[in-house]
């Protein structure tokens, strides 16, 4: 088996299981934008920085272009040869002047001529044609285009260098000669959404003698080339941890769990806006932060002031914490982030800070970063998987539509969650109130009722089981008994 090299591209190394296999011949194939160039140049860049020789030939683009391509990631082509091949448009022009020789024969074998006369001059070990596209043009017929390509391919391989043939898919003959020749083939997609930026994702369609990453891995091209997120696969993290339970800080609120939370599980928190989702949740991070644990808040919703403000008005302070590093709140934007980008996020505060404590709020806008309700059920139970696996206890909160009597969701997660712990107003007396119920718990016994729950500027109060009343997760309960069993409001 050849050696396998590095690519310089972050994480494409990982999807490949160590690099490219070394002197062979590479397919990148993607519609126009997709990145190839962006690609390819990192590539060469990666060479460079190693000391070896490298060739860039462009067909399709200028010097100058690819200059300001370069530029705009702050980089320097220095060191990568840049040749371009501009007898192809001369011989275009002028292709009515042919008279004893078909064109294709005069100009394709002339633009080939030009690229093995640059390699036998710079004798590169890595190198980029951009892009084939052309050499389909000049060839006119699958049979010759075919026959040039493997041309080429013995001619690289003599010469100990691997290639990478850029092809913008915008002809389509020939194109499965090009997959069935190359050792290997990436394509690159781009997919424009209603609203949101554009998607872009890496699929490696072919590697010969590589166990690569199968699949497709987001990825988005910023300031300093392609960044790829790897599929996550939730079995390759196996980690040992213990398998504690911890408590919340509010001793009726852990009877209701049955002691509280179990280590690597995931909790989601549902019921109505407003119904206390998200306080309830910052109260388990904050018991977290005070037993000295890292927690990650990741917010879709709301700004991390917001979030701050909120927690102070209910006697949670987590100033402090944030401000030692010790709760870390990312205020996510739903319209700019894809699936693969998120877990790589969350990932990293697990594996690089530590982080046993997540809270995602919410799922509703998690949700609209997602291109199906499907892919929503994959994705999040392999995030989920992972998390469990580093004995990460994962806090999901997700609004119900609707404010008293028949909830609604937009997709059922609760299946997914190891504990599902329920929310709802009801109205008592002429007053709205709330109430809350764990309906489930995967690892443990748990406390049945349904409790009165009270959010006030003292912080959390759960009073005693609400035995007394009927119906009130409908929101309109009657009441049976004959005491007073509500909570008393603030100044009472």
């Amino acid at each position: 088996m050849h050696s396998q090299i590095t690519t310089g591209i972050d994480r494409l190394d990982d999807v490949l299981r160590g690099g490219l296999p070394q002197n062979r011949l590479y397919v990148i194939e993607g519609d126009p934008g997709a990145g190839k160039t962006t690609l390819a140049l990192q590539f060469l860049l990666e060479g460079a920085r190693l000391g070896e020789r490298c060739l860039y030939v462009t067909l399709s683009e200028t010097i100058q272009e690819l200059q300001e391509v370069a530029s705009s990631h702050g980089w320097s082509l220095e060191g990568i040869h840049l040749v371009e091949l501009t007898s192809l448009a001369n011989h275009l022009e002028e292709s009515a002047n042919y008279t004893v020789y078909h064109r294709a024969d005069v100009e394709l074998g002339e633009t080939v001529k030009q690229i093995r006369d640059e390699v036998e001059k710079i004798k590169p070990t890595r190198i980029a044609l951009d892009s084939v596209s052309e050499l389909k043009v000049l060839s006119e017929t699958s049979a010759r285009y075919r026959r040039e390509i493997l041309g080429l391919k013995q001619f690289f391989a003599q010469r100990d260098c691997t290639v990478l043939m850029l092809d913008d898919l915008t002809t389509l003959e020939g194109e499965q000669h090009l997959q069935s020749i190359a050792h290997g083939v990436i394509r690159l997609e781009r997919s424009v959404r209603e609203y949101g930026d554009t998607r872009r994702q890496l699929h490696i369609v072919k590697m010969r003698g590589v166990r690569f990453r199968d699949g497709y891995h987001d990825f988005i091209i910023g300031t300093g080339g392609i960044q790829i997120f790897p599929r996550l696969i939730a079995a390759e993290h196996q980690k040992e941890h213990s398998q504690q339970t911890v408590g919340s800080g509010v001793e009726e609120l852990d009877l209701l769990l049955g002691s509280g939370l179990d280590r690597g599980s995931s909790v989601l928190l549902m019921g109505p806006a407003g119904s206390g989702k998200t306080t309830l949740a910052t109260q388990f991070l904050l018991a977290a932060l005070h037993r000295g644990e890292h927690v990650s808040c990741f917010l879709f919703e709301e700004s991390r002031d917001t979030f701050a403000q909120r927690a102070i008005g209910l006697s949670l302070d987590i100033r402090s914490f944030i401000s030692s590093g010790q709760l870390e709140i990312t205020r996510m934007d739903p319209a700019s982030l894809f699936p693969g980008e998120f877990s790589h996020r969350v990932r990293r505060a697990v594996e690089q800070k530590g982080v046993t404590l997540v809270l995602i709020d919410s799922l509703n806008s998690y949700l609209s970063a997602m291109p199906s309700e499907k892919f929503l059920l994959i994705q999040m139970h392999e995030l989920l998987a992972y998390l469990s696996h580093q004995g990460v206890i994962t806090l999901l909160v997700l609004a119900q539509h609707g404010m008293i009597g028949n909830m609604q969701v937009p997709v059922d997660v609760s299946f997914l969650a190891d504990t599902v712990i329920l929310l709802r107003f009801f109205e008592a007396r002429g007053e709205v109130r709330q109430a809350i119920s764990v309906i489930k718990k995967r690892r443990s016994a748990h406390e049945r009722t349904i409790r009165e729950l009270r959010l006030s500027s003292d912080g959390i109060r759960i009073g005693e089981p609400l035995q007394d009343f009927e119906g009130v997760l409908t929101g309109v309960p009657k009441y049976r008994g004959e005491t007073k069993p509500l909570l008393k409001r603030d100044g009472d």
